[in-house]
């Protein structure tokens, strides 16, 4: 850009804040992050950040996107002790139709703590000399008309007031974002709203692992059913840094774990679809009590669709699209949608009329292969939505659990699943003839009638 002068304001200094932040500063904005945290110096919890205590994981076409705005970050993060686990080869799974074959690699995931992840890129974007951090600081409102933001109106942690006013505004406030109320502010109309509930709690806790089993183990995700008609109830295991394995297990309303430490245990063992999870938690040692939330349903805001929207105004991240985290799409999401407002500003120019409006359709397009994958499965839980799933829904459910029951014993049928989990590429890879053809014929191999464990991992980890 030639234009120096160019400004912005993002409020929120987490992942998507952060790497919005970095992708405006690369095309020449100066930008400001205001934080209503103080930002800890290294990987430490922090209060507005609750949701780090569960488990966060990058899909590689989030850590593709992330690489793309902050070259080498993905090398800092492994030498800081996050881990790049290729899917599905370690991956031991069980779908809502069976155990799923640890094929060989067709993507990744990136797996460490939500701290680390967020003190690394924290530090790699306020490096940039064009990048400012404003912290302690509360956003009161919006400056500016229905046609136009100026700025953002803040107070300091001391009470005092002032506006800090702006060529662009981003909101990366989170799913508490009070974007809706400000828009009204400004004269402007509530944008349409969608909410898929499944009543899913979380309940977490850190444990180190049994000593042989600190490097390389797999990944164990138990799966919830569903289409079963009733709760469903999964969990995941996660291995991160420094040797210690985070597990979440998760249940839907009816069916949700307690937030006390003596059922967690119980829990994994009883109300599962199968006892693998508790077996492993059994012979590693507990690390913290259990972190709990509630907070986990799908939120969409279309904002996109709004037939007025004013110029120098952006609602990315979870304060545009939340989901619930099972699905692991957050961040990933946030990194393709920072990149996607880069593109945005470089193909049509900063300070052109309408501008704002395109990158609001940018952020969108991430969020909606997200949003459809995880209102695809919760839609079916009780109490979800009021008017339950409809019949498109229910039409597109039953050919992707056909291709989840292919999938189990079809190498390819799996790839292509992943393909689109890993936000690599878009649905429509699930309807070409040859998936087409093979979800008709089926698993091309026997079910599985355990867990795809090996015996050196069974060892390891003191099952054997």
């Amino acid at each position: 850009m030639s234009d120096r002068s160019a400004t912005a304001v993002v409020l929120g200094g987490s992942v998507a804040g952060m790497l919005t932040a970095r992708s405006l500063a690369s095309v020449g904005v100066r930008v400001t992050v205001v934080e209503r945290d103080a930002l800890p110096s290294g990987p430490e919890p922090r209060k507005g950040l609750p949701q780090a205590r569960h488990v966060h994981q990058l899909w590689s076409g989030g850590a593709h996107a992330m690489e793309e705005l902050l070259p080498g970050v993905t090398e800092r993060l492994t030498k800081a002790g996050a881990r790049r686990l290729p899917v599905t080869t370690d991956m031991v799974g069980l779908s809502p139709r069976g155990w799923y074959r640890r094929w060989a690699e067709s993507h990744s995931m990136l797996l460490c703590s939500r701290d680390l992840l967020d003190a690394t890129l924290r530090a790699e974007v306020l490096a940039d000399e064009r990048i400012e951090l404003v912290e302690r600081a509360e956003v009161l409102g919006l400056e500016g008309t229905a046609a136009a933001v100026t700025g953002v109106h803040l107070r300091a942690h001391d009470a005092t007031r002032r506006t800090l006013r702006a060529d662009l505004v981003v909101d990366a406030t989170g799913r508490g974002s009070r974007t809706p109320k400000w828009l009204t502010a400004l004269g402007l109309p509530r944008p349409q709203v969608r909410e898929v509930d499944s009543g899913v709690a979380y309940a977490s806790r850190l444990f180190r692992a049994p000593e042989a089993a600190r490097d390389g183990f797999p990944v164990i995700n138990v799966q919830p059913k569903p289409r079963a008609g009733g709760p469903g109830r999964g969990g995941v295991l996660l291995p991160i840094e420094d040797g210690r394995w985070l597990v979440t297990l998760f249940g839907t309303r009816g069916g949700e774990p307690s937030s006390s430490s003596a059922d967690f245990d119980a829990y994994a063992r009883m109300k599962q679809r199968h006892p693998i999870l508790a077996d492993l938690i059994a012979r590693a040692e507990p690390l913290s009590e259990v972190a709990f939330t509630r907070t986990t349903a799908n939120r969409r805001h279309f904002y996109e669709r709004m037939a007025r929207w004013p110029e120098n105004f952006v609602v990315v991240g979870d304060a545009l699209a939340a989901f619930n985290p099972v699905y692991g799409h957050g961040m990933s999401v946030a990194a393709q949608a920072a990149l996607a407002l880069r593109a945005a500003v470089q193909d049509h120019g900063w300070g052109t009329p309408g501008l704002s409006r395109r990158l609001q359709k940018a952020a969108a397009r991430p969020a909606r292969a997200a949003w459809d994958l995880a209102i695809g499965q919760d839609v079916f839980y009780p109490g979800a939505t009021g008017a339950g799933p409809t019949r498109a829904e229910r039409l597109v459910a039953a050919y992707v659990d056909r291709l989840t029951y292919t999938a189990t014993g079809s190498g390819r049928v799996a790839r292509a699943l992943t393909d689109v989990m890993a936000l690599e590429k878009g649905a429509g890879v699930l309807l070409t003839p040859r998936i087409l053809v093979a979800a008709a014929v089926g698993p091309l191999r026997p079910a599985l009638s355990g867990p795809p464990l090996t015996d050196e991992e069974l060892k390891r980890a003191g099952l054997q």
